[in-house]
């Protein structure tokens, strides 16, 4: 009697470790699914967001271009001051490429992935 109940609590307890790990399988698949699903969503977003401000931007450089040759009278003035604008900005984005930007995106996408 005491081989039977032996082994009964034994296979009870197998029974629950197959059911113990089939729910940290289903746990683990949800949270990576998750984490998944936040970080393309994140993607998404940025990418709209990118899209609506390169609209912004050049709009934006757009009426300032039309602006400053109303002021310099010379439209190609104006449009030649903003795009040395946009030159100097893009020259300054390279050279601190490293130390700014790099880090700054390596950190926020180690920032959601751990989120």
């Amino acid at each position: 009697m005491e081989i039977d109940d032996l082994k009964q609590k034994t296979a009870d307890l197998t029974d629950h470790l197959g059911d113990y790990a089939e729910t940290f399988f289903k746990v683990t698949l949800l949270n990576v699914t998750q984490k998944g699903t936040d970080i393309a969503s994140a993607a998404i977003s940025l990418v709209v967001i990118s899209l609506l401000s390169l609209f912004v931007l050049f709009f934006a450089g757009f009426g300032v271009g039309w602006w400053l040759g109303d002021l310099v009278n010379s439209r190609a003035g104006g449009f030649l001051l903003v795009a040395g604008f946009y030159l100097l900005l893009i020259t300054f984005i390279l050279l601190f490429r490293k130390k700014i930007f790099f880090a700054y995106f390596r950190n926020l996408i180690i920032r959601k992935i751990y989120e």
